[in-house]
């Protein structure tokens, strides 16, 4: 629950400065450890009189207080820091002291997110109440330094006769977890480590966007990429080794479910998701993402992207070790962290290797060799069968295991559904190449790009079928239209009609035909279903040409069609095939 007023797990009576209390479970954007992270708005303080700012901080005991002028960039940074003094002077008044809070400015400059660790949850919410009151207290018109007094007194009193409540609910977990996270490849990638762990012979639990699995069979459908997955995979005693995908939205809704994993994973950072839930920028979302490297165990591995310099970046937050894995050997990433004891997975001469220090590189398998690749041609695929073996390696799968598995990864609807699947559906007079994947931004749409262009014959037309979710923003809507538009040789709208998400089919439309006009497409028609554009697309492909399905909403309705349409998926042999005829064109 969000929006003004918006108390997770709170009374029905709150405070109108107190926007959100949010009740995270375990390690957070703030903590490596479960906290509270309050939304205030504090606007009476940004427009408060200078002596009346004064006489707050003087409250608090916040010393060479300089508030600047009422709603300016001097009077914003004072209010970061004398809420901060706030919440430190009613813990410590209450009977809690050297309580750590963070404190962060959002896009609107009349509202703030404070954090705190807690180890009872009905006294920490309780405190985020008190806080919000004292708020309260500070109208627009002038206040008494007595008034004030009072505020903070009774905030304290209120937090010291609040009822503790229970602790977190963090697991520890009693096997060894690897957690992936990334915005483009983590759910393949994923998909790779638990494949490789099963040939290992154990009982692997994974969760991810599409559900919770026990041993390779979908026992929990959904998404289960947040904290609840990981929770659900370590409930099942059976399972002897854990792999979770770790989305953006459950490390700052809830925190992570666990308070560390064993190998780390950071596949890229990249535009998605950004204005939602206070994230705006690239370094933000970054932020966030580094959530999960940084509760690796000392003894583990952080397996991060080194040409990725957000990514890369991570190092320095880590108490791990580092693995990175880059399509560079050559990259100076690479040579600093072998230097300092680390490793690294790269390609050399078409061989996927693995490098130490003072060591020749180690050949595990030759890309041609890894179906997930396409022959090395996916550049995106190459990465995350880097990142898989590293971690797989790191977690100690033997080294013979990680090969076979790297092997035996077929991008097909049984070891990786809806992520760059490829048939073969005959039309009149031949045969046409559909490729589905949920392509969901710009890097995803660009990486599905790259294997059509990739299978297709020489003058054969690449078809699109384009869709969108609507939680993305405007800007990004409109680029995917964009790019969609440049790319293909034909594109159509196909809706993805559960996942809306508070937005019109006909404003959807608008925005990816705003797009497409950018680049000087227009008439893009649409079709109210991913199953009726791939129909639409396919009936107009002539022999040889490649059709592309951004395929979220409906992917076992898209099989099925494929199915009765005489499709058939491509085995590892005939995607080969067909990439060696591209080249030879």
């Amino acid at each position: 629950m969000t929006g003004p007023g918006a108390v997770q797990d709170a009374p029905t009576t709150h405070t109108s400065a107190l926007v959100e209390l949010r009740v995270l479970e375990g390690p957070n954007l703030y903590f490596p450890r479960a906290a509270v992270k309050l939304t205030l708005d504090i606007g009476a303080l940004a427009t408060a009189s200078v002596p009346l700012a004064l006489r707050f901080a003087a409250r608090l005991g916040l010393e060479n207080a300089r508030p600047g002028e009422p709603d300016s960039g001097f009077r914003q940074r004072f209010a970061l820091r004398a809420i901060g003094w706030l919440v430190r002077a009613v813990a410590q008044e209450s009977g809690t002291s050297n309580l750590a809070v963070r404190v962060r400015p959002t896009s609107d400059p009349h509202q703030v997110v404070v954090a705190y660790p807690w180890v009872h949850r009905e006294r920490a919410r309780a405190m985020g109440l008190a806080v919000g009151a004292v708020l309260d207290a500070i109208p627009t018109a002038e206040v008494s330094a007595d008034q004030l007094s009072v505020a903070v007194s009774a905030a304290a009193e209120t937090v010291a006769g609040a009822e503790a409540g229970e602790p977190p609910h963090t697991l520890e977990p009693r096997i060894p977890v690897v957690a992936v996270t990334g915005t483009n490849g983590k759910t393949t990638t994923s998909r790779m480590v638990a494949h490789i762990g099963r040939g290992w012979g154990k009982v692997v639990g994974w969760s991810n966007t599409d559900g919770v699995y026990i041993d390779g069979v979908l026992v929990e459908p959904g998404d289960y990429s947040g904290p609840s997955g990981a929770g659900r995979v370590l409930a099942h005693e059976e399972v002897e080794l854990a792999v979770t995908e770790t989305a953006r939205g459950g490390i700052l809704l809830k925190g992570i479910g666990l308070t560390h994993n064993d190998v780390s994973v950071v596949t890229n950072v990249s535009a998605d998701h950004l204005g939602l839930q206070g994230i705006d920028t690239l370094d933000q979302l970054a932020e966030v993402k580094a959530v999960v490297p940084r509760i690796t165990r000392p003894e583990g591995w952080a397996v991060l992207n080194a040409d990725d310099p957000r990514v890369l970046a991570m190092r320095w937050v880590v108490k791990s070790q580092t693995w990175l894995f880059s399509r560079d050997p050559d990259s100076p990433a690479v040579r600093d962290v072998l230097g300092d004891g680390g490793r690294a997975t790269t390609v050399i001469d078409g061989w996927l290797c693995v490098l130490e220090l003072d060591a020749d590189p180690d050949p595990l398998v030759e890309l041609v060799d890894v179906p997930m690749t396409l022959g090395g041609l996916s550049r995106y695929n190459v990465e995350n069968a880097l990142a898989a073996a590293s971690a797989a390696l790191a977690v100690g799968v033997p080294r013979e295991v990680v090969i076979e598995g790297l092997r035996s990864f077929l991008p097909d609807a049984e070891h990786n559904p809806g992520r760059m699947n490829c048939f073969t559906v005959p039309v009149l007079d031949g045969e046409v190449t559909v490729v589905m994947d949920l392509a969901h931004n710009e890097a995803g749409l660009e990486a599905m790009f790259e294997i059509m262009e990739g299978i297709r014959p020489p003058d054969a037309r690449l078809l699109l079928g384009l869709g969108v979710v609507g939680d993305r923003s405007d800007e990004l809507i409109e680029k995917l239209g964009e790019i969609a538009a440049r790319d293909a040789d034909v594109v159509a709208i196909g809706h993805k009609e559960k996942y809306f998400r508070g937005r019109t089919p006909e404003e959807l439309e608008q925005l990816m035909r705003a797009g497409a006009e950018r680049v000087g497409v227009l008439a893009v028609p649409a079709y109210p279903t991913e199953v009726g554009v791939l129909s639409a697309l396919v009936g107009q492909a002539l022999p040889g040409e490649v059709v592309g399905l951004m395929c979220h909403a409906d992917r076992e309705g898209v099989y099925e069609w494929i199915e009765a349409a005489g499709g058939v998926p491509d085995s590892a042999e005939a995607l080969a095939a067909k990439v060696r005829a591209a080249r030879a064109g």
